[in-house]
């Protein structure tokens, strides 16, 4: 009798652990849907349904990008935006014999978006608002050492210097056959720098909003800008910019909704720093750049 009072107790015990074990299993599986939910909601938002952030832990890939505007034969102390031909190929040497490989803007978005392997130690070489020396003094080096650059022109300039040519070195900008023919060459990627908005006339700084414009006039100035120099690239080159680079540096936060909205999926900025890209969509806007002046080499801005 004894016994039996024993095994029917035992009996009881199991079948209430089996049912707390049950509980468990299924808060459990409720917390992880949950959880599970609210993450795929928060990647939703911050990758604006483009894709999901990345996993917890993920290395991130330094990615130095290096920003240069005038080429000249000669630097001749004409400010930090002006280096010469040689400091340029010293850079490139710098870079190739070091073990550097430059890629482009879309290197960085296919490996964000969609996993594609970027080499060791990449580095972006950018060109901010198109001045033709660099087509006739940058180019040819990219050539000769088999480097990628982006360049970043301001399409009025670029429709200006076509309808107008003049190829001093000093002032001029690129001309729609000069982005076609390095577009050619597979060594250099065009990116938006505004149609018109490198300015500061008219109470406006870049693309900037105006101390008191409203959110649906700003909305206005830069989606009909942005998106004029987005359809002469497409009307003259078949190809569409990926990228918005901000003029100045200058920016409102207003403005990174709309950057989204026009299809961009990157940008850059001018401020300085080493970019930590990781599969996170949001680690591709405001990208950080080194300013490489006459006292400061790649070299320098590398170590």
């Amino acid at each position: 009798m004894y016994v039996i009072k024993m095994r029917t107790l035992i009996c009881y015990f199991a079948v209430f652990a089996v049912t707390l074990a049950s509980i468990g299993v299924i808060k459990l599986h409720t917390e992880s849907q949950a959880v599970s939910s609210v993450t795929e909601v928060k990647a939703s938002d911050q990758a604006k349904g483009d894709a999901l952030p990345s996993a917890l832990g993920e290395k991130k890939i330094d990615v130095p990008i290096l920003m240069y505007h005038n080429i000249f034969r000669s630097s001749g102390g004409h400010g930090n935006y002006i280096i010469a031909e040689s400091s340029f190929e010293n850079d490139l040497k710098f870079l190739k014999d070091n073990g550097y490989t430059t890629v482009f803007m879309q290197d960085l978005i296919d490996y964000v978006y969609d996993g594609k392997p970027l080499p060791e130690k990449p580095v972006v070489l950018t060109f901010d608002d198109g001045y033709s020396n660099n087509f006739l003094y940058a180019f040819p080096l990219l050539e000769k050492y088999n480097a990628k650059a982006v360049l970043s022109i301001i399409g009025y300039y670029t429709d200006l210097y076509t309808k107008s040519p003049d190829e001093n070195p000093s002032y001029s900008h690129v001309t729609w056959d000069n982005v076609k023919d390095m577009m050619k060459s597979g060594l250099v990627e065009f990116q938006n720098h505004s149609y018109n908005l490198h300015t500061t006339d008219k109470g406006r700084n870049g693309t900037k909003k105006k101390r008191g414009e409203s959110d649906a006039d700003y909305k206005k100035v830069l989606t009909e800008d942005l998106g004029k120099l987005q359809q002469e690239f497409k009307d003259n080159t078949n190809y569409t910019p990926n990228t918005f680079t901000y003029p100045f540096g200058s920016v409102s936060n207003a403005s990174f909704e709309i950057i989204r909205e026009l299809g961009f999926k990157a940008s850059l900025s001018c401020e300085s720093g080493m970019n930590k890209i990781s599969r996170d969509p949001e680690c591709l806007y405001m990208l950080k750049r080194y300013l490489r002046t006459p006292k400061k080499s790649a070299e320098a801005l590398l170590k």
